[in-house]
């Protein structure tokens, strides 16, 4: 079969979710465009590294090790970019599956020898079986899917999102890998934008550089019941905030919150007058979509605003790595 030779990431971190590991992997060992290779990164948690490594003891086409920088899900992604042989890396979420032609979309897009990244189309799936009449569509970001307002189709964006993605490794070579100290970290506060920054600066440093989304390439993302609250809508909504400034602070307000801009001015608002309108109607959830997203934008902009002081007075940091030191190391 023609096309690059694709080489799959999946960073996990703690055993609760080893259904959902085997889950993946067997969604990428079943994919129609068959896969170089799966990388299983393992985050600082040696029982789990353990694991897995006896789970795929005999299999040749995954391969487990251990994070090899600080804690996170940026150094993980990392980690697995410098071990990856593949021309092109994908990363998958760890409670993700992936549709069977999820890499084929992908690598179908890489004949243009400008694109440097694709992204995909990431679906809920709630653990209550259904979505929360109150929760917006608008605001799916806050559970790791695709939200209403990306495009549909093939479309050139500028920045895709980091749990359905795939990268040219000419990219990393260019812009280098994940910033750290600016994404997840296990359990703790929801930080994110680490692939927001690594695209804008793939953008500057290859100004020529095709960025996509490509919706066919589907995976499915399970979405757990803490999830489901408003609790944790606010406290993601939060954390993406303070990720946000620390994105401005680093490739600049117009850059960084470029694509914001168009979905706080059109997207959003569409979503209150069609949630008001919902519930003028009578049918459920209507005022609830209508208030969350007022308080989900207001919740980011306060976050935005404390991580831009803390940004400001030298509080808040991140460090951008050279993949081709750690490969060529």
């Amino acid at each position: 079969m023609s096309g690059p030779d694709v080489s799959v990431v999946i960073c996990v971190y703690t055993e609760d979710r080893w259904e959902d590991i085997l889950a993946a992997v067997s969604s990428v060992r079943t994919q129609s465009y068959p896969a170089l290779e799966t990388l299983l990164v393992v985050d600082h948690n040696p029982a789990l590294l353990d694991r897995l490594a006896k789970e795929y003891k005999e299999a040749e086409d995954v391969r487990v090790s251990a994070n090899a920088g600080p804690r996170g899900l940026s150094a993980g992604r990392n980690t697995g970019i410098a071990a990856a042989r593949g021309e092109v890396i994908a990363f998958l979420d760890d409670d993700a599956v992936a549709e069977r032609d999820w890499l084929r979309h992908f690598a179908a897009a890489y004949a243009d020898p400008l694109v440097m990244a694709v992204g995909g189309r990431t679906v809920p799936i709630w653990a209550s079986g259904r979505r929360p009449a109150w929760f917006p569509e608008e605001f799916d970001w806050v559970v790791g899917c695709t939200y209403k307002g990306i495009p549909a189709g093939l479309v050139r964006v500028r920045n895709v999102l980091g749990g359905n993605a795939s990268f040219r490794r000419t990219a990393f070579d260019a812009a280098g890998g994940f910033a750290t100290g600016i994404g997840r970290d296990g359990d703790k506060r929801p930080l994110g934008c680490e692939e927001t920054e690594l695209c804008i600066r793939l953008s500057r440093a290859r100004p020529d550089a095709v960025l996509l989304i490509d919706d066919r390439a589907v995976i499915h993302h399970r979405v757990p019941e803490a999830r489901e609250h408003f609790g944790y809508f606010r406290t993601r909504a939060y954390a993406e905030g303070l990720s946000k400034a620390l994105v401005a602070r680093s490739v600049g307000a117009d850059k960084g919150l470029e694509s914001e801009r168009r979905y706080a001015t059109r997207v959003l608002p569409s979503g209150v007058v069609r949630g008001l309108r919902d519930a003028a109607l009578s049918r459920p959830g209507g005022a609830g979509r209508a208030g969350a997203i007022v308080a989900g934008v207001l919740t980011a902009a306060g976050g935005y605003v404390v991580g831009t002081v803390r940004a400001r007075r030298g509080g808040a940091t991140f460090t951008v790595v050279d993949i081709r030191g750690e490969r060529d190391g």
